[in-house]
């Protein structure tokens, strides 16, 4: 990968300018032209090195979601799989290496339609699905640091997002354009020189107020981080676990807190007990070029965070069914031309 790709794949995964030609400002960051810009973005996005440019929502800000798990027979793996990824509200499906070994992401627009669409896979499947809504998070970005900075880069990303924050003043817009725009963003930004204009023509608001809802919904939280969402997989990052553990009550929320501080932790949050057949409840996501570096990683969050004595299991992931944006809002059609991700490796 050339020095500009990857400039624009680390550089611009948050604070993505909120301006008519962003590109242009992208562009200028980096001394050359829109064009090339927009060129790179669209081939990144092509070769799955990029699953969108755009917002990241901040879970449970907007609509449902929940992490969820079945315990499948080999030979029916793919069979189901293939029925969990054909729900447009499932954004993530993953094998892992465990009895429960199928892991997968929904999103709706209401808790009622999640909970039905859990309620159909059990069913179609013929296999019972755990129901693991997130309780606590206690850091969630799916960043990744391709240059390989220095420790500590969490802690200053986080000071300038909140600088960028203080600095947005967005006027209010109603609520019936705001779930049009969360609909209309929620695949990602066209890849073209004016894309909130793009996105406005389509909903019915101005490029003003597209960029003006936008700034309010990350004044409000709503949109954790504006940028480019890259996939692992493809840029290198080729073991990804789920390390699980079993924390007592009282100090999940100190632990997690504690495990979330780490640049090499992508997610970490607490989710719900299903006893008895699921006694874990504080899930951290490591993503490593490799096993061993992630079991590092897992040895280092035990030694610094005093979890030598708690119970874990490390969930590496096997194969890749789907990965894409959530959709919050069942009719938004924008960035409909950026497909979700279904490769089996």
């Amino acid at each position: 990968m050339t020095e500009f790709k990857l400039h624009l794949l680390n550089d611009f995964q948050r604070d993505f300018p909120l301006v008519p030609a962003p590109f242009g400002v992208i562009a200028g960051r980096l001394e050359t032209s829109e064009v090339r810009v927009l060129e790179a973005f669209t081939q990144l996005q092509t070769q799955g090195a990029v699953s969108r440019v755009g917002a990241v929502f901040r879970p449970h800000s907007i609509g449902a979601s929940s992490l969820a798990a079945m315990a499948i027979p080999a030979a029916k793996l793919e069979e189901v799989a293939q029925l969990v990824s054909s729900y447009t509200e499932v954004n993530h499906n993953y094998e892992r290496e465990h009895h429960y070994n199928l892991w997968f992401v929904v999103a709706a627009a209401e808790e009622t339609r999640l909970r039905e669409v859990l309620a159909e896979i059990g069913q179609r499947a013929g296999y019972p699905v755990l129901h693991l809504p997130m309780i606590e998070d206690y850091h969630i970005d799916l960043g990744f640091d391709l240059l390989q900075a220095h420790q500590g880069q969490r802690t200053a990303v986080a000071t300038q997002r909140r600088d960028v924050l203080h600095r947005t003043t967005a006027a209010a817009i109603p609520q019936a354009s705001e779930t049009a725009l969360i609909g209309a963003i929620q695949q990602g930004l066209p890849l073209v020189p004016r894309p909130f204009a793009e996105i406005g023509a389509g909903i019915g608001l101005s490029e003003s107020e597209v960029i003006a809802g936008l700034g309010q919904l990350l004044e409000q939280g709503v949109i954790k981080r504006m940028g480019v969402v890259v996939r692992h997989r493809e840029l290198g990052y080729r073991a990804n676990a789920m390390v699980v553990w079993d924390i007592p009550d009282d100090r999940v929320s100190a632990l997690g807190q504690c495990v979330g501080q780490f640049d090499f932790v992508t997610l970490c949050y607490q989710r719900p007990r299903r006893l008895p057949t699921w006694r874990y409840n504080l899930f951290c996501m490591i993503h490593g070029r490799d096993r061993d570096e992630v079991l590092s990683h897992v040895a280092q969050l035990k030694e610094q965070c005093g979890l030598n004595d708690v119970s874990h299991e490390v969930l590496f992931s096997l194969r890749r069914f789907k990965q894409c944006g959530a959709r919050y809002v069942a009719d938004g059609d924008a960035g409909s031309n950026m497909p979700c991700s279904s490769s089996l490796g």
